[in-house]
């Protein structure tokens, strides 16, 4: 009999608790193994209990999930889906810095049974338990001033690094992420800084609901304005622009163009949909980033823009949370460079100024 994944909930409601009680237990891969009413009570239990996953709620009563969240992945690092009551603006900042501290992903917090979006609600928090119980999460220096500050922008020249880019300036970035996305964007925007020239069009899978709160939390904590796209706008330098909600974002002819067409690789909004348009639209002059992410999508998108003449940069399986996208994207060859996540926001500041410097 296949062993069942052990899901400690904490939750400070207890008819909420009992929901999630009822939601997990009749979930065929999952068991409840240990209940918690508070961050607290659930550290004093965690080496014993040893879980594979952690249901998190985000308002506790003393400490919160961004607190535990730092403590849980700098004592016993486990994986941890942050389940959050709504999308006010509070609670979604606690949500996605436990994000940035380490947890894996956010869900809304499930309804009643008697709610016609219960079934929908109930399967979307079980689904991540049970894909999240698989990551291998590593342990973490546990810090409360969580540092969102710009990395170094200094890198060495191409010349001495033996990088080799490609012959035309890069014009637009498209960035792409999943699992582990909103720590990782939040990393390579900050490394780029205030002055970055060019503008970037990103994809980011994330929990319908949260969209908004997140593109919100990018202006906060990163030099960049984020935002949600406007179909037929040119995009901007200095600007971060999302698809809406279910929605594919694409570039042509220079504009945004926003639609609901199919899925792809499961997903949409979908990377490989931007990336290709990227690629269409810009050819020599795309640059395309594929972070940390669960599955295939981006890189097929990511093979289109190199193929198009473009430049390609993937995450490292050394710092990617899941090595699944870049994977995909360096199994198909369509990667250009590997570079650990910190090193990305440098090696394109590099490739940028290089360029500049022979226009001039």
């Amino acid at each position: 009999m296949t062993k069942k994944i052990r899901v400690m909930i904490v939750e400070d409601s207890p008819v909420v608790m009992e929901l999630l009680k009822y939601i997990i237990g009749n979930d065929s891969r999952l068991e409840v193994a240990a209940t918690a009413t508070s961050a607290e009570d659930a550290l004093q239990k965690l080496n014993r209990v040893r879980p594979d996953v952690i249901s998190l709620d985000i308002r506790l009563p003393g400490m919160n999930g961004l607190d535990a969240t730092l403590l849980i992945m700098s004592s016993r690092p486990t994986p941890i889906v942050v389940v959050s009551a709504g999308v006010q603006e509070e609670e979604l900042n606690i949500a996605m810095n436990a994000m940035r501290a380490g947890a894996l992903t956010v869900v809304e917090k499930p309804v009643g049974v008697t709610n016609g979006d219960y079934e929908t609600m109930a399967g979307q928090l079980c689904d991540q338990l049970a894909v999240m119980s698989q990551v291998k999460v590593v342990r973490q220096a546990g810090r409360r001033n969580i540092d969102f500050g710009a990395m170094s922008a200094k890198s060495s020249t191409a010349k001495e690094s033996g990088r080799h880019f490609p012959t035309v300036a890069p014009k637009i970035i498209g960035i792409v992420a999943s699992t582990g996305g909103p720590n990782a964007v939040s990393r390579v925007l900050n490394g780029l800084g205030r002055d970055f020239p060019l503008p970037i069009l990103a994809v980011q899978h994330i929990t319908d609901g949260f969209l908004t709160g997140f593109v919100s939390w990018l202006c906060d904590i990163t030099p960049f304005t984020a935002t949600i796209a406007k179909d037929g706008e040119c995009p901007a330098p200095g600007k971060v622009y999302f698809p809406p909600e279910d929605t594919h974002l694409e570039i042509r002819d220079g504009r945004l163009r926003v639609n609901g067409g199919a899925l792809v690789s499961t997903q949409r909004p979908s990377g490989t949909v931007l990336l290709k348009s990227i690629a269409h639209d810009q050819g020599t002059h795309a640059l395309g980033v594929l972070l940390t992410g669960m599955g295939s999508d981006g890189a097929k998108g990511l093979l289109a823009i190199k193929q198009a003449g473009g430049y390609t940069i993937a995450e490292s399986e050394s710092t990617a949370v899941i090595y699944g996208m870049p994977a995909e994207a360096v199994r198909l060859g369509g990667v250009c460079e590997s570079l650990p996540l910190d090193a990305i926001a440098p090696g394109i500041l590099e490739m940028v100024a290089t360029k500049a410097q022979k226009v001039r």
